[in-house]
């Protein structure tokens, strides 16, 4: 029984885009391609608009599978569906360097300057 469920679990985790590869990211190009991200996001990745997450300081796995599970349609509702427009003429090169430029911001509200 515990073979069969390690098996099973095995194939969930291999077969989940949670685990997809993502390749290297670099910081400096992906400020360049999040130029349309920071109308919601803000320019760091904290958003100053309500109902728009903080990307800040996130971790880049995490946020590179959100982008591919945006532009796969696997998340869904009206912010959804906007996310995957957004990023639909992205690749994955891309989204690698915009999830390790939001990355590498310190997490947090900015100080006022």
């Amino acid at each position: 029984m515990l073979f069969r469920y390690s098996i099973a679990l095995t194939m969930f985790f291999i077969s989940s885009p949670l685990l997809a590869a993502m390749p290297v990211g670099k910081s400096d190009l992906g400020q360049k391609k999040a130029y349309s991200c920071q109308f919601c996001h803000g320019a760091t990745g904290y958003s100053q608009r309500g109902g728009y997450p903080h990307l800040n300081g996130q971790n880049a796995q995490y946020l590179y599978n959100a982008m591919l599970s945006y532009q796969h349609g696997e998340r869904g509702g009206v912010m959804g569906k906007m996310m995957q427009q957004q990023l639909s003429a992205l690749n994955g090169q891309d989204l690698a360097d915009i999830a390790a430029f939001y990355a590498v911001q310190k997490a947090g509200k900015p100080n006022a300057e």
